[in-house]
């Protein structure tokens, strides 16, 4: 990933909290066939330090899983709030004119060596800590073990788990921390009446006024 220093993020409590909030990776592997892709959630642990492991599951129908090259790093990619951003909330504009549109927006780079295993018992386990974590502050949490049992296994047999120790983790949060100062005003505005924008009119408040925790 692009990485200019403005918008890098190194933190790994941060960037594993990202993909917390983000939940749903895209995780990419190189086969035979060429480069595949799947949309998963997952799971993110930090053991192994310092960047921690990733865990989930495919279908077993899903030919990922059959075809990975074992010697080639995946890669998991998480995308979080994002906007376009006009030029024309920039004081810039008014004052030179030299302004041009771009986009905003979080991203997450998880890569490593990445295995698959059916173990029931463990897929079980995966299953029942995904469910448990999204359904968490609801009003009557769905469990696992509120369906009949002979289902679940059979649900079970019908997916592959992975797990991905990730060797390498990058975050970039392009939150206009390049612009001049004058122009963050703007852009906030600008973003809070957008609709879809406002969590990313956050972000680059923290970002460019130094209240980030």
């Amino acid at each position: 990933m692009y990485l200019p220093a403005s918008f890098r993020e190194d933190r790994v409590d941060a960037l594993h909290e990202a993909i917390r909030r983000i939940a749903l990776g895209t995780l990419v592997t190189l086969g035979e066939d060429g480069l595949v892709a799947s949309h998963v959630p997952v799971l993110v642990y930090p053991e192994p330090a310092p960047f921690g492991t990733l865990v989930g599951h495919v279908a077993r129908a899903n030919p990922q899983w059959r075809s990975l090259k074992p010697e080639v790093d995946a890669l998991a990619v998480f995308t979080g709030p994002h906007a376009y951003v006009s030029p024309g909330w920039y004081a810039t504009k008014r004052q030179t004119g030299k302004v041009v549109p771009t986009w905003n927006y979080v991203a997450v780079h998880a890569s490593g060596r990445l295995r698959f295993f059916d173990d029931a018992e463990r897929l079980r386990g995966i299953v029942t800590r995904l469910t448990d974590f999204h359904e968490q502050g609801r009003a009557e949490p769905w469990k696992v073990t509120d369906a009949p049992a002979d289902y679940i296994a059979g649900m079970l047999k019908a997916i592959v788990g992975f797990e991905l120790t990730i060797a390498r983790l990058e975050g970039k949060w392009k939150m206009s921390q390049n612009r001049p100062a004058g122009d963050h005003a703007g852009i906030v505005e600008g973003l809070a009446g957008e609709g879809a924008a406002p969590a990313v009119a956050a972000i680059v408040r923290a970002k460019t006024s130094g209240t980030e925790s």
